[in-house]
């Protein structure tokens, strides 16, 4: 039995663990070992960090911190979840299930996109899906948004705000509507509704820099930068259903923004797969903010054991 049961080992689930391990509990992180946090390979925005940092490396140095705490490790994937009493009991896809006391849900969102030739080598490092994150890095730079509809459509005029050098490739031809169509022209953002045969780079070279595009049709548009902006990502809280957990109609969980409680006693939810702006540094705050309530939880119960009650519940 494990005091916490963290599903999800990207920052949010990283920054909890560490934390937990702190306060010396045993505490067992399911991670599927891919994700946001794995395909960004260049963090720019956080603090200590000037240079960059890439998912992947963050990611190695938050399970090495969080190991020598004592924190557990399983790469696998949990694919339901239900109350046993005070407890939750989840099953795994590899066969069996773990208990924990308490759970953490940090399973985080995965961004849709379809498979297009060359794009998978630039993602993170030239081609990117926030633009609070980076869209400084397309400051003063040709960037092609690449997307579908009304969602690529809004990207490319969010991106104003730091280069006037726009176009709009909607490879999915979804409609965009006539009014979004004025803006885009109003606001000199180049448009093409094309499906995109291939991403190509300075020299077709697989070095992750983003040349621009080649269009089903044959023509070439060229960019420096590159945006993805398709819609539809898929939020990974589906195997929580069993546990009764509110959601919004979007699926992301909803929580106490004081605790990160969700409306379960006993169960907690940070990072992407919650109601907030979907930025590393804030899944690193919520990661933390929940452990400090479970820890919490966790001290309640235990004094009431030990004075022979029942566990109190943690109020925000």
């Amino acid at each position: 039995m494990y005091d916490c049961l963290i599903v999800g080992g990207g920052i949010a689930g990283l920054q909890a663990a560490i934390q937990l391990g702190r306060y010396r509990h045993k505490v067992l992180v399911v991670d599927k070992g891919i994700g946001r946090s794995t395909w960004c390979r260049s963090y720019h925005n956080i603090l200590g960090w000037p240079d960059g940092i890439s998912g992947p490396e963050l990611r190695r140095l938050g399970r090495q911190q969080a190991e020598k705490l004592g924190v557990e490790f399983r790469q696998d994937e949990v694919i339901a979840a239900a109350k046993n009493g005070k407890d939750v009991e989840a099953a795994c896809a590899s066969g069996g299930s773990i208990r924990g006391k308490t759970l953490l849900v940090a399973s985080g969102v995965t961004d849709r996109f379809p498979p297009i030739p060359g794009l998978m080598p630039c993602l993170g490092l030239s081609v990117y899906v926030c633009p609070d994150c980076d869209g400084y890095e397309t400051r003063n730079r040709r960037t092609i948004v690449l997307g579908s509809g009304p969602v690529g459509a809004n990207m490319a005029l969010t991106l104003k705000h730091w280069t006037d050098k726009l176009v709009y490739v909607n490879h999915e031809r979804a409609v965009v509507g006539s009014e979004l169509l004025d803006r885009l022209q109003r606001e000199g953002i180049e448009y093409f509704e094309e499906e995109i045969e291939s991403v190509v780079a300075p020299g077709h070279g697989p070095d992750g820099a983003f040349g621009g595009v080649r269009l089903r049709s044959g023509g070439l548009v060229s960019g420096e930068r590159g945006f993805i902006a398709f819609g539809g990502n898929e939020v990974h809280s589906d195997w929580t259903r069993a546990l009764g957990l509110e959601r919004l109609d979007n699926w992301h969980i909803v929580t106490d923004p004081r605790t990160k409680q969700t409306n379960v006693p006993g169960i907690w939810a940070a990072g992407d797969i919650g109601v907030h702006a979907e930025q590393v540094t804030v899944a690193m705050g919520e990661g933390a903010l929940s452990a400090i309530w479970i820890h919490k939880e966790l001290q309640q119960r235990l004094e009431a054991a030990e004075q022979g009650h029942g566990p109190r519940l943690v109020k925000a």
